[in-house]
Protein backbone atom coordinates (compact mmCIF):
# COMPACT_ATOMS: atom_id res chain seq x y z
CA UNK A 1 0.00 0.00 0.00
CA UNK A 2 2.98 2.36 0.48
CA UNK A 3 3.51 2.42 -3.32
CA UNK A 4 0.07 3.89 -4.03
CA UNK A 5 -0.34 7.37 -5.42
CA UNK A 6 -1.97 10.11 -3.36
CA UNK A 7 -5.31 9.72 -5.14
CA UNK A 8 -5.17 5.92 -4.83
CA UNK A 9 -4.32 6.25 -1.14
CA UNK A 10 -7.21 8.66 -0.61
CA UNK A 11 -9.62 6.24 -2.28
CA UNK A 12 -8.24 3.25 -0.37
CA UNK A 13 -8.70 5.02 2.95
CA UNK A 14 -12.25 6.07 2.15
CA UNK A 15 -13.08 2.54 1.00
CA UNK A 16 -11.53 1.22 4.24
CA UNK A 17 -9.11 -1.08 2.38
CA UNK A 18 -6.57 -0.05 5.02
CA UNK A 19 -6.47 2.42 7.89
CA UNK A 20 -4.44 5.59 8.29
CA UNK A 21 -2.76 4.07 11.35
CA UNK A 22 -1.67 1.03 9.33
CA UNK A 23 -0.39 3.24 6.54
CA UNK A 24 1.38 5.63 8.90
CA UNK A 25 3.10 2.78 10.75
CA UNK A 26 4.20 1.35 7.40
CA UNK A 27 5.84 4.63 6.38
CA UNK A 28 7.43 5.17 9.80
CA UNK A 29 8.96 1.69 9.54
CA UNK A 30 10.29 2.46 6.07
CA UNK A 31 11.78 5.75 7.25
CA UNK A 32 13.65 3.82 9.95
CA UNK A 33 14.60 1.02 7.56
CA UNK A 34 16.06 3.42 5.01
CA UNK A 35 17.68 5.95 7.34
CA UNK A 36 20.72 5.94 5.06
CA UNK A 37 18.73 8.01 2.56
CA UNK A 38 18.76 10.77 5.21
CA UNK A 39 15.49 12.07 3.75
CA UNK A 40 14.15 13.32 7.10
CA UNK A 41 15.69 15.69 9.62
CA UNK A 42 12.93 15.23 12.21
CA UNK A 43 10.52 12.28 12.38
CA UNK A 44 7.24 12.99 14.21
CA UNK A 45 6.22 9.46 15.17
CA UNK A 46 3.96 10.27 18.13
CA UNK A 47 2.27 13.23 16.43
CA UNK A 48 1.75 11.23 13.22
CA UNK A 49 0.13 8.28 14.97
CA UNK A 50 -2.17 10.58 16.97
CA UNK A 51 -3.24 12.33 13.76
CA UNK A 52 -3.73 8.98 12.00
CA UNK A 53 -6.00 7.70 14.79
CA UNK A 54 -8.08 10.88 14.58
CA UNK A 55 -8.28 10.51 10.81
CA UNK A 56 -9.54 6.95 11.10
CA UNK A 57 -12.30 8.15 13.45
CA UNK A 58 -13.32 10.85 10.94
CA UNK A 59 -13.37 8.35 8.08
CA UNK A 60 -15.48 5.92 10.13
CA UNK A 61 -17.89 8.75 10.98
CA UNK A 62 -18.23 9.81 7.33
CA UNK A 63 -16.75 13.28 7.88
CA UNK A 64 -13.43 12.77 6.06
CA UNK A 65 -11.78 15.87 4.58
CA UNK A 66 -9.75 16.21 1.37
CA UNK A 67 -6.45 14.82 2.70
CA UNK A 68 -7.85 12.79 5.58
CA UNK A 69 -5.32 10.31 6.93
CA UNK A 70 -2.76 10.77 4.13
CA UNK A 71 0.85 10.65 5.44
CA UNK A 72 2.99 13.47 4.06
CA UNK A 73 6.56 14.74 4.29
CA UNK A 74 7.00 18.46 5.04
CA UNK A 75 10.04 20.32 3.76
CA UNK A 76 11.87 21.73 6.75
CA UNK A 77 11.46 25.38 5.80
CA UNK A 78 7.70 25.36 6.46
CA UNK A 79 7.38 26.33 10.11
CA UNK A 80 5.32 23.86 12.12
CA UNK A 81 3.99 24.82 15.55
CA UNK A 82 5.69 22.83 18.28
CA UNK A 83 7.80 20.81 15.80
CA UNK A 84 11.46 21.63 15.19
CA UNK A 85 12.04 23.59 11.98
CA UNK A 86 15.66 24.01 10.90
CA UNK A 87 15.78 25.00 7.22
CA UNK A 88 18.70 22.56 7.05
CA UNK A 89 20.95 24.89 9.05
CA UNK A 90 22.93 24.80 12.28
CA UNK A 91 21.61 28.32 12.79
CA UNK A 92 18.14 26.87 13.50
CA UNK A 93 19.08 23.39 14.76
CA UNK A 94 17.04 23.89 17.96
CA UNK A 95 14.26 26.23 16.71
CA UNK A 96 10.73 25.19 17.65
CA UNK A 97 8.22 27.61 16.08
CA UNK A 98 5.30 29.02 18.09
CA UNK A 99 3.09 29.26 14.97
CA UNK A 100 2.09 27.35 11.83
CA UNK A 101 2.76 28.22 8.20
CA UNK A 102 -0.31 28.75 6.03
CA UNK A 103 0.53 25.81 3.76
CA UNK A 104 0.90 23.35 6.64
CA UNK A 105 -2.14 24.81 8.41
CA UNK A 106 -4.22 24.12 5.30
CA UNK A 107 -2.95 20.56 5.14
CA UNK A 108 -3.66 19.91 8.82
CA UNK A 109 -7.12 21.40 8.40
CA UNK A 110 -7.66 19.00 5.47
CA UNK A 111 -6.82 16.01 7.70
CA UNK A 112 -3.26 15.26 6.54
CA UNK A 113 -0.81 13.32 8.70
CA UNK A 114 2.70 14.78 9.03
CA UNK A 115 5.37 12.06 9.17
CA UNK A 116 8.17 14.55 9.72
CA UNK A 117 10.31 17.36 8.35
CA UNK A 118 12.31 16.50 5.24
CA UNK A 119 15.95 17.33 4.67
CA UNK A 120 17.00 20.17 2.38
CA UNK A 121 19.95 22.26 1.27
CA UNK A 122 20.74 24.85 3.93
CA UNK A 123 18.26 27.72 3.66
CA UNK A 124 17.30 26.21 0.27
CA UNK A 125 20.66 27.15 -1.25
CA UNK A 126 21.85 24.26 -3.41
CA UNK A 127 21.09 21.90 -6.27
CA UNK A 128 22.18 18.59 -4.76
CA UNK A 129 20.96 18.54 -1.14
CA UNK A 130 24.57 18.26 0.00
CA UNK A 131 24.77 21.62 1.82
CA UNK A 132 22.47 20.59 4.68
CA UNK A 133 23.94 20.84 8.18
CA UNK A 134 22.29 17.46 8.82
CA UNK A 135 24.17 15.72 6.01
CA UNK A 136 23.49 15.00 2.36
CA UNK A 137 20.46 13.12 1.06
CA UNK A 138 20.76 10.10 -1.23
CA UNK A 139 18.69 9.38 -4.31
CA UNK A 140 16.72 6.11 -3.83
CA UNK A 141 17.33 5.13 -7.46
CA UNK A 142 20.96 4.24 -6.79
CA UNK A 143 22.06 4.35 -3.15
CA UNK A 144 25.34 2.47 -3.64
CA UNK A 145 26.52 5.01 -6.20
CA UNK A 146 25.48 7.82 -3.82
CA UNK A 147 23.45 9.65 -6.42
CA UNK A 148 22.21 13.05 -5.31
CA UNK A 149 18.42 13.64 -5.36
CA UNK A 150 18.79 17.24 -6.53
CA UNK A 151 18.04 20.29 -4.43
CA UNK A 152 17.05 22.12 -2.53
CA UNK A 153 13.95 19.93 -1.96
CA UNK A 154 16.01 16.74 -2.13
CA UNK A 155 14.69 15.27 1.12
CA UNK A 156 11.10 15.61 -0.04
CA UNK A 157 11.95 14.18 -3.48
CA UNK A 158 13.87 11.24 -2.03
CA UNK A 159 11.04 10.50 0.41
CA UNK A 160 8.39 10.48 -2.33
CA UNK A 161 10.44 8.49 -4.84
CA UNK A 162 11.56 6.01 -2.16
CA UNK A 163 8.02 5.52 -0.80
CA UNK A 164 8.80 7.10 2.58
CA UNK A 165 5.62 9.19 2.34
CA UNK A 166 2.68 9.51 -0.05
CA UNK A 167 3.64 13.02 -1.20
CA UNK A 168 5.54 16.01 0.15
CA UNK A 169 5.58 19.78 0.29
CA UNK A 170 8.47 21.57 -1.37
CA UNK A 171 9.59 25.04 -2.36
CA UNK A 172 11.07 26.44 -5.54
CA UNK A 173 13.18 29.60 -5.91
CA UNK A 174 15.11 28.67 -9.05
CA UNK A 175 14.20 25.05 -9.71
CA UNK A 176 14.21 23.45 -6.26
CA UNK A 177 11.02 21.47 -6.93
CA UNK A 178 11.42 20.62 -10.60
CA UNK A 179 15.11 19.64 -10.68
CA UNK A 180 14.88 17.11 -7.80
CA UNK A 181 11.68 15.77 -9.33
CA UNK A 182 13.59 15.10 -12.57
CA UNK A 183 16.53 13.51 -10.71
CA UNK A 184 14.29 11.12 -8.73
CA UNK A 185 11.70 10.24 -11.38
CA UNK A 186 8.65 11.91 -9.84
CA UNK A 187 6.37 14.88 -10.56
CA UNK A 188 7.24 18.35 -9.25
CA UNK A 189 4.88 21.31 -9.62
CA UNK A 190 5.93 24.91 -8.97
CA UNK A 191 2.82 27.12 -9.04
CA UNK A 192 2.60 30.73 -10.19
CA UNK A 193 4.24 33.19 -7.81
CA UNK A 194 1.47 34.23 -5.41
CA UNK A 195 -0.70 31.15 -5.96
CA UNK A 196 0.32 29.65 -2.58
CA UNK A 197 0.95 31.64 0.57
CA UNK A 198 4.55 32.18 1.66
CA UNK A 199 3.50 32.95 5.24
CA UNK A 200 5.55 30.73 7.54
CA UNK A 201 8.06 29.73 4.85
CA UNK A 202 11.58 30.61 5.98
CA UNK A 203 12.47 33.12 3.28
CA UNK A 204 15.46 32.89 1.01
CA UNK A 205 14.59 35.21 -1.91
CA UNK A 206 11.17 36.71 -1.26
CA UNK A 207 10.37 37.75 -4.84
CA UNK A 208 11.17 34.28 -6.21
CA UNK A 209 10.25 31.72 -3.48
CA UNK A 210 7.07 29.71 -4.04
CA UNK A 211 5.56 26.73 -2.26
CA UNK A 212 4.72 23.66 -4.31
CA UNK A 213 4.38 19.89 -4.32
CA UNK A 214 6.26 16.68 -5.10
CA UNK A 215 4.09 13.68 -5.97
CA UNK A 216 4.07 10.40 -7.88
CA UNK A 217 1.61 11.48 -10.57
CA UNK A 218 0.31 14.63 -12.23
CA UNK A 219 -3.19 13.93 -10.89
CA UNK A 220 -1.70 13.74 -7.39
CA UNK A 221 -0.04 17.12 -7.90
CA UNK A 222 -3.39 18.59 -8.97
CA UNK A 223 -5.20 17.25 -5.90
CA UNK A 224 -2.40 18.40 -3.56
CA UNK A 225 -2.14 21.88 -5.09
CA UNK A 226 -5.87 22.43 -4.76
CA UNK A 227 -5.56 22.07 -0.98
CA UNK A 228 -2.61 24.42 -0.42
CA UNK A 229 -3.41 27.10 -3.03
CA UNK A 230 -5.43 30.23 -2.37
CA UNK A 231 -5.38 33.76 -1.05
CA UNK A 232 -3.91 34.54 2.36
CA UNK A 233 -4.23 37.95 3.95
CA UNK A 234 -1.07 37.21 5.97
CA UNK A 235 0.99 37.25 2.76
CA UNK A 236 1.06 40.57 0.90
CA UNK A 237 2.23 38.81 -2.30
CA UNK A 238 -0.64 36.29 -2.22
CA UNK A 239 -3.01 36.61 -5.21
CA UNK A 240 -6.75 36.76 -4.58
CA UNK A 241 -7.68 34.56 -7.53
CA UNK A 242 -10.15 31.70 -7.38
CA UNK A 243 -8.63 28.22 -7.11
CA UNK A 244 -10.14 25.90 -9.76
CA UNK A 245 -10.77 22.19 -9.43
CA UNK A 246 -7.32 21.25 -10.67
CA UNK A 247 -7.91 17.52 -10.47
CA UNK A 248 -10.65 17.75 -13.09
CA UNK A 249 -8.07 18.77 -15.71
CA UNK A 250 -6.00 15.60 -15.36
CA UNK A 251 -6.65 13.36 -18.36
CA UNK A 252 -8.43 16.00 -20.44
CA UNK A 253 -7.72 16.02 -24.16
CA UNK A 254 -4.96 18.33 -25.39
CA UNK A 255 -6.14 18.22 -28.99
CA UNK A 256 -5.63 21.61 -30.63
CA UNK A 257 -3.27 22.99 -27.99
CA UNK A 258 -0.03 24.57 -29.20
CA UNK A 259 3.22 23.49 -27.57
CA UNK A 260 6.24 25.76 -27.95
CA UNK A 261 9.85 24.54 -28.17
CA UNK A 262 12.17 27.44 -27.16
CA UNK A 263 15.19 27.39 -29.45
CA UNK A 264 17.36 29.10 -26.81
CA UNK A 265 17.09 26.02 -24.59
CA UNK A 266 19.15 23.97 -27.06
CA UNK A 267 22.43 24.58 -25.28
CA UNK A 268 25.95 23.44 -26.20
CA UNK A 269 27.03 20.30 -24.44
CA UNK A 270 23.53 18.92 -23.87
CA UNK A 271 23.74 15.13 -23.67
CA UNK A 272 22.19 12.90 -26.31
CA UNK A 273 19.98 11.38 -23.61
CA UNK A 274 18.45 14.77 -22.78
CA UNK A 275 18.05 15.65 -26.47
CA UNK A 276 16.32 12.35 -27.22
CA UNK A 277 14.07 12.68 -24.18
CA UNK A 278 13.02 16.17 -25.30
CA UNK A 279 12.29 14.93 -28.82
CA UNK A 280 10.30 12.00 -27.45
CA UNK A 281 8.23 14.33 -25.27
CA UNK A 282 7.34 16.50 -28.25
CA UNK A 283 6.33 13.40 -30.23
CA UNK A 284 4.13 12.17 -27.38
CA UNK A 285 2.27 15.48 -27.25
CA UNK A 286 2.00 15.59 -31.04
CA UNK A 287 0.49 12.10 -31.08
CA UNK A 288 -1.98 13.26 -28.41
CA UNK A 289 -3.26 15.96 -30.77
CA UNK A 290 -1.16 19.00 -29.90
CA UNK A 291 0.64 21.18 -32.43
CA UNK A 292 4.40 21.60 -31.93
CA UNK A 293 5.85 25.01 -32.77
CA UNK A 294 9.29 26.61 -32.45
CA UNK A 295 9.37 29.79 -30.38
CA UNK A 296 12.04 32.22 -29.22
CA UNK A 297 12.79 33.59 -25.77
CA UNK A 298 15.77 35.80 -26.68
CA UNK A 299 16.41 37.20 -23.21
CA UNK A 300 16.19 33.82 -21.46
CA UNK A 301 19.95 33.42 -21.88
CA UNK A 302 20.31 36.11 -19.22
CA UNK A 303 17.99 34.39 -16.74
CA UNK A 304 20.73 32.56 -14.84
CA UNK A 305 22.96 35.62 -14.25
CA UNK A 306 19.87 37.67 -13.36
CA UNK A 307 18.84 34.99 -10.88
CA UNK A 308 22.27 34.88 -9.25
CA UNK A 309 22.12 38.63 -8.71
CA UNK A 310 18.55 38.88 -7.37
CA UNK A 311 18.64 35.72 -5.24
CA UNK A 312 21.85 36.41 -3.27
CA UNK A 313 20.84 40.05 -2.77
CA UNK A 314 17.47 39.11 -1.30
CA UNK A 315 18.99 36.23 0.68
CA UNK A 316 21.56 38.57 2.19
CA UNK A 317 18.77 40.83 3.42
CA UNK A 318 16.53 37.97 4.62
CA UNK A 319 19.26 36.15 6.51
CA UNK A 320 20.35 39.28 8.36
CA UNK A 321 17.77 38.35 11.02
CA UNK A 322 19.85 35.35 12.10
CA UNK A 323 22.19 37.05 14.55
CA UNK A 324 22.05 34.87 17.68
CA UNK A 325 19.94 37.34 19.64
CA UNK A 326 16.32 36.26 19.31
CA UNK A 327 16.31 32.57 18.37
CA UNK A 328 18.45 29.74 17.08
CA UNK A 329 22.18 29.18 17.45
CA UNK A 330 24.29 31.64 19.44
CA UNK A 331 28.08 31.66 19.73
CA UNK A 332 30.01 33.36 22.51
CA UNK A 333 31.96 36.56 22.09
CA UNK A 334 33.71 39.22 24.10
CA UNK A 335 31.34 41.91 22.80
CA UNK A 336 27.96 42.16 21.11
CA UNK A 337 29.60 42.68 17.73
CA UNK A 338 31.94 39.73 18.25
CA UNK A 339 28.97 37.55 19.24
CA UNK A 340 27.23 38.53 15.97
CA UNK A 341 30.33 37.68 13.95
CA UNK A 342 31.01 34.37 15.68
CA UNK A 343 27.36 33.31 15.46
CA UNK A 344 27.12 33.91 11.73
CA UNK A 345 30.57 32.44 11.05
CA UNK A 346 29.81 29.23 12.96
CA UNK A 347 26.07 29.02 12.26
CA UNK A 348 26.08 29.28 8.47
CA UNK A 349 27.60 26.79 6.02
CA UNK A 350 30.00 27.70 3.22
CA UNK A 351 27.40 28.01 0.45
CA UNK A 352 25.15 30.25 2.55
CA UNK A 353 28.08 32.47 3.51
CA UNK A 354 29.16 32.64 -0.12
CA UNK A 355 25.75 33.87 -1.25
CA UNK A 356 25.42 36.32 1.66
CA UNK A 357 28.75 37.86 0.71
CA UNK A 358 27.78 38.07 -2.97
CA UNK A 359 24.43 39.61 -2.05
CA UNK A 360 25.96 42.11 0.35
CA UNK A 361 28.39 43.19 -2.38
CA UNK A 362 25.52 43.57 -4.88
CA UNK A 363 23.51 45.70 -2.44
CA UNK A 364 26.43 47.91 -1.46
CA UNK A 365 26.25 51.61 -2.30
CA UNK A 366 28.78 51.40 -5.12
CA UNK A 367 27.21 48.42 -6.89
CA UNK A 368 23.46 48.51 -6.28
CA UNK A 369 22.62 50.34 -9.53
CA UNK A 370 25.18 48.47 -11.61
CA UNK A 371 23.95 45.01 -10.57
CA UNK A 372 20.64 44.80 -8.73
CA UNK A 373 18.75 47.54 -10.60
CA UNK A 374 20.12 46.35 -13.94
CA UNK A 375 19.06 42.77 -13.12
CA UNK A 376 15.52 43.96 -12.40
CA UNK A 377 15.43 45.68 -15.79
CA UNK A 378 16.52 42.50 -17.57
CA UNK A 379 13.93 40.58 -15.54
CA UNK A 380 11.23 42.74 -17.14
CA UNK A 381 12.55 41.82 -20.59
CA UNK A 382 12.46 38.11 -19.70
CA UNK A 383 8.85 38.48 -18.52
CA UNK A 384 8.06 40.22 -21.81
CA UNK A 385 9.60 37.28 -23.72
CA UNK A 386 7.19 34.89 -22.03
CA UNK A 387 4.19 37.15 -22.61
CA UNK A 388 4.96 37.30 -26.32
CA UNK A 389 5.58 33.54 -26.54
CA UNK A 390 2.26 32.77 -24.85
CA UNK A 391 0.46 34.82 -27.48
CA UNK A 392 1.56 32.12 -29.96
CA UNK A 393 1.49 28.93 -27.88
CA UNK A 394 -0.34 27.57 -24.85
CA UNK A 395 2.55 25.81 -23.09
CA UNK A 396 6.33 25.54 -23.45
CA UNK A 397 8.19 22.21 -23.41
CA UNK A 398 11.83 22.09 -22.29
CA UNK A 399 14.25 19.77 -20.50
CA UNK A 400 14.09 20.12 -16.72
CA UNK A 401 17.82 19.77 -16.08
CA UNK A 402 20.89 19.65 -18.33
CA UNK A 403 21.99 16.29 -16.88
CA UNK A 404 20.64 13.30 -14.98
CA UNK A 405 21.51 12.84 -11.29
CA UNK A 406 25.24 12.81 -10.52
CA UNK A 407 26.99 11.13 -7.60
CA UNK A 408 28.20 12.93 -4.47
CA UNK A 409 31.75 11.95 -5.42
CA UNK A 410 31.35 13.62 -8.83
CA UNK A 411 29.58 16.71 -7.50
CA UNK A 412 31.01 19.82 -9.17
CA UNK A 413 33.39 21.63 -6.83
CA UNK A 414 33.15 24.88 -8.77
CA UNK A 415 30.05 26.81 -7.54
CA UNK A 416 29.38 28.26 -11.00
CA UNK A 417 29.24 24.77 -12.54
CA UNK A 418 26.78 23.75 -9.81
CA UNK A 419 24.66 26.85 -10.48
CA UNK A 420 24.30 25.76 -14.12
CA UNK A 421 22.05 22.92 -12.94
CA UNK A 422 19.30 25.55 -12.76
CA UNK A 423 19.76 26.81 -16.32
CA UNK A 424 16.39 25.50 -17.59
CA UNK A 425 14.35 26.17 -14.46
CA UNK A 426 15.25 29.68 -13.26
CA UNK A 427 13.42 31.35 -16.16
CA UNK A 428 10.02 30.37 -14.75
CA UNK A 429 10.91 31.90 -11.37
CA UNK A 430 12.26 35.08 -12.93
CA UNK A 431 9.04 35.42 -14.97
CA UNK A 432 6.78 34.33 -12.08
CA UNK A 433 5.05 31.67 -14.20
CA UNK A 434 4.17 28.08 -13.22
CA UNK A 435 6.17 25.02 -14.22
CA UNK A 436 5.97 21.28 -13.80
CA UNK A 437 8.50 18.49 -14.27
CA UNK A 438 7.19 15.14 -15.51
CA UNK A 439 9.34 11.98 -15.62
CA UNK A 440 9.63 10.75 -19.20
CA UNK A 441 12.58 8.39 -19.72
CA UNK A 442 15.71 6.78 -18.33
CA UNK A 443 19.19 7.65 -19.56
CA UNK A 444 21.71 5.07 -20.71
CA UNK A 445 22.70 4.44 -17.06
CA UNK A 446 19.12 3.84 -15.97
CA UNK A 447 18.73 7.21 -14.24
CA UNK A 448 15.50 9.26 -14.54
CA UNK A 449 15.06 12.15 -16.95
CA UNK A 450 12.26 14.70 -16.72
CA UNK A 451 10.76 17.27 -19.05
CA UNK A 452 9.48 20.65 -17.97
CA UNK A 453 6.24 22.32 -19.01
CA UNK A 454 5.80 26.07 -18.49
CA UNK A 455 2.44 27.86 -18.75
CA UNK A 456 1.17 31.45 -18.47
CA UNK A 457 0.51 32.90 -15.02
CA UNK A 458 -2.23 31.12 -13.05
CA UNK A 459 -2.70 28.51 -15.78
CA UNK A 460 -1.70 25.52 -13.68
CA UNK A 461 -4.73 23.85 -15.25
CA UNK A 462 -2.83 23.77 -18.56
CA UNK A 463 0.20 22.24 -16.88
CA UNK A 464 -1.97 19.50 -15.39
CA UNK A 465 -3.79 18.89 -18.66
CA UNK A 466 -0.65 18.71 -20.82
CA UNK A 467 1.41 17.09 -18.07
CA UNK A 468 -1.02 14.19 -17.71
CA UNK A 469 -0.93 13.63 -21.49
CA UNK A 470 2.87 13.59 -21.40
CA UNK A 471 2.81 11.25 -18.40
CA UNK A 472 0.37 8.87 -20.10
CA UNK A 473 2.39 8.68 -23.30
CA UNK A 474 5.74 8.29 -21.54
CA UNK A 475 4.57 5.42 -19.32
CA UNK A 476 7.59 6.04 -17.10
CA UNK A 477 8.88 3.02 -15.08
CA UNK A 478 8.53 4.33 -11.52
CA UNK A 479 10.92 3.09 -8.86
CA UNK A 480 9.51 -0.03 -7.25
CA UNK A 481 12.16 -0.75 -4.66
CA UNK A 482 15.02 1.34 -3.30
CA UNK A 483 18.22 0.30 -5.05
Amino acid sequence: MYKLSLCETRDGLLQKKFSSVELTKCFLNRIEQYKELNAYITVCEDEALRAAKEADKNIASGVAKEMEGIPLGIKDLFVTKGIRTTSGSKMLYNFIPPYESTVTHKLLSAGAVFLGKTNMDEFAMGSSNSTSYFGGVLNPWQIEEKLVPGGSSGGSASAVAGHLCVAATASDTGGSIRQPAAFTGIVGLKPTYGRCSRYGMIAMASSLDQAGVLTKTVKDAAAFLEVIAGYDEKDSTSSNIEVPNYESFAGKSIKGLKIGIPKEFRIDGMSDDIEQCWHRGAEILKQAGAEILDVSLPYSKYALPVYYIIQPAEASANLARFDGVRYGFRATGGSLEEMYENTREQGFGDEVKRRIMIGTYILSAGHFDAYYIKALKVQKLIKQDFSEAFEKVDVLLTPTAPTSAFSLENEPKDPVTMYLNDIFTVTANIAGVPGISVPVALDHDGKPLGLQLIAPKFREDLLIRVGSALESGADFPFLQEIR
